[in-house]
């Protein structure tokens, strides 16, 4: 893709429309008064969700007055990761203390998420719901703009909760771990990935030797997937011009549910910032969605 071409791209994603329907029905407006003073900065936090300890680290940018309600990034780290790694390998943080959004990087059980689900693993989908209201519990959030991504291991859980909890997310956005999780009930959601064409541990192509059902899926079925429920036109378009970026993405989805993915040429399984800004066009791309 060219760079112009590129920079078209990036600008159709800060034109994210409002999605049409919302199925939470009392979240609350970024109008509402809240009053919830918190220190800004860094710290961890803890909680219990299904009656298990978990913790998280949450930022709350240094412009946080205690009344205007932020939108929230969710942070989900690869397995075998940790918050503070993910923290330092997306970024988020500096982006957010510039755009004025809070960030919770959250901690799976055992460094692994619990994806594909298994009975005898901690539900990670009630977790994610229960930081949600543990962070609004202490700061002014926009409930509308709640957004989700994750790296590898992280990108697959992002992948689920996208399909679990579509009522309560405004976008996702998994990088080198997309997954197409469904039938998914609910509502169509904004979904923007990031892959690597010579990713080793997420194969662009699927079908990794050995390792099981789970990994037979490409990504680009996985992208598909995800346009069907979205409601798609069912072809997908792909903008490969010269240098190592492409696009692969859907039109007619609908109303405000975009589905593309960035694909780098030669890159493995990484969380890049060279070939691009993986964290700022993302947060461009969150920053355009919303649920009514």
């Amino acid at each position: 893709m060219s760079m112009g071409t590129f920079q078209l791209f990036l600008a159709a994603l800060a034109v994210g429309a409002l999605s049409s329907v919302a199925e939470a029905q009392d979240v609350p407006a970024a109008t509402e008064t809240c009053e919830s003073p918190h220190t800004a900065g860094v710290g961890q936090r803890q909680l219990v969700s299904g009656q298990r300890d978990r913790a998280y680290r949450l930022f709350v940018p240094s412009s946080y007055d205690g009344r205007t309600r932020l939108p929230l990034v969710l942070d989900l780290h690869g397995s075998g990761g940790s918050p503070a790694g993910q923290a330092r390998t997306s970024g988020f943080e500096a982006v957010a203390a510039q755009e004025g959004f809070a960030v919770a990087t959250l901690e799976a059980e055992g460094a692994v998420w619990n994806v594909p689900v298994r009975d005898d693993r901690p539900d990670d989908v009630a977790y994610v719901a229960d930081v949600i209201d543990h962070v609004a519990g202490g700061v002014c959030i926009d409930l509308t703009r709640v957004y989700v991504t994750g790296m590898s291991g992280g990108g697959r859980m992002t992948s689920l909760i996208g399909c679990k909890l579509g009522a309560r997310i405004a976008a996702i956005a998994p990088v080198s771990g997309l997954r197409w999780p469904g039938p998914c009930e609910g509502r169509a959601i904004p979904v923007l990935t990031f892959h690597g064409l010579a990713d080793p541990q997420n194969p662009y192509a699927g079908h990794a030797a050995g390792r099981g059902d789970a990994w037979l899926e490409s990504v680009p079925e996985a992208l598909a997937g995800w346009a069907g429920h979205n409601g798609c036109d069912p072809d997908v378009i792909l903008d490969d011009a010269d240098g190592p970026l492409s696009t692969m993405r859907y039109e007619g989805c609908d109303v405000g549910t975009d589905v593309q993915m960035i694909r780098i040429d030669g890159l493995g399984h990484t969380w890049t910032r060279r070939e691009v800004d993986t964290t700022a066009v993302m947060w461009r791309f969150f920053s355009g969605h919303r649920l009514p």
